[in-house]
């Protein structure tokens, strides 16, 4: 191993690389190179490209590039089941782990902000919650929610947005069904690799504007490449469409395209806009380092 990289200087035994970056910044490009010069494992640190159903919508590493370097998780599970962030760094923990006793470096490449922190700082030991307590909060909506949340729990309400659904019915269903605030268990959080390995992290962070421009020629290479025929066998399984391949960037309009709903022109700026959105909102986030780890800017 060249411990010599200036990339990566801190020697360590047990050492981990990782490559952060909003969508079509081009962090798995460097991963690869360093993949190659190190004797490295790519393992997989983005929610949708974990779904087999999605190479070319998700932008996946081609075969080519698979052979080039050993990778993990990528298009390793069916997309009938949701990855939670629990159960993807369940796996990485033991991907890292068997990349460590070969002798390799693992090398985590990937923008999904909530699977890289679940991984380094751990998961809240939350135990399962009341299913019917659940129903019930279900029920609710974000403003309904965070009123009761102001009364249940006012720690949370102060925290989150008005708006912000999810976590205001997380946070309120927990509080109920254990009695606690989530935010006390989690800071109780265990199993992350925080402590346990070095972590040397780059974040990839382009301009705006450039990252832009790569976004766009993005999803023309996808179209190019079949992306669309990709989304119509998709929907041909007829999944919930709550799941999160459902979910994914571009399907819901490539599928309206499909049906006949809208344009193919529409469908692509539809689907080049999201892409932008996204890639905004990835680039925010890991500028503010909310992972537990320190980067080094490209």
């Amino acid at each position: 191993m060249n411990t010599a990289d200036p990339l990566f200087p801190n020697p360590t035994l047990r050492r981990v690389a990782l490559i952060a970056g909003a969508t079509a910044s081009g962090k798995s490009a460097i991963a690869l190179d360093l993949a190659e010069r190190e004797g490295g494992v790519i393992i997989n640190a983005d929610a949708s490209q974990v779904y087999r159903d999605l190479r070319i919508l998700t932008a996946r590493p081609s075969t080519t590039d698979e052979a080039r370097a050993p990778h993990r998780l990528f298009g390793y599970r069916d997309g009938a089941e949701a990855c939670s962030a629990a159960a993807w760094a369940e796996d990485a923990r033991q991907a890292i782990a068997e990349t460590h006793a070969s002798g390799r470096l693992p090398i985590l490449v990937g923008g999904t902000g909530l699977y890289l922190r679940t991984l380094i700082e751990g998961i809240a030991p939350v135990p399962e919650i009341d299913p019917a307590i659940r129903a019930e909060v279900r029920t609710l909506s974000a403003a309904e929610g965070h009123v009761l949340l102001q009364s249940e729990d006012p720690s949370s309400a102060s925290r989150l947005h008005p708006n912000d659904t999810s976590r205001i019915l997380r946070a309120l269903e927990v509080v109920r069904s254990t009695g606690r605030p989530i935010g006390e268990w989690r800071q109780e959080k265990t199993g992350g690799l925080s402590g346990t390995v070095t972590i040397d992290a780059r974040l990839i962070d382009r301009p705006v504007a450039e990252l832009y421009a790569r976004c766009d020629a993005r999803v023309a290479d996808m179209v190019d490449a079949g992306a669309i025929d990709e989304v119509a066998a998709l929907v041909a399984r007829q999944l919930d469409p709550a799941l999160p391949v459902m979910r994914a960037i571009g399907v819901r309009s490539f599928a309206a395209f499909l049906a006949g709903e809208i344009g193919l022109d529409l469908a692509i700026d539809q689907v080049r806009q999201e892409t932008r959105n996204y890639a905004k909102r990835q680039r925010t986030w890991l500028r503010h380092q909310h992972v537990g780890v320190k980067f080094v800017a490209a």
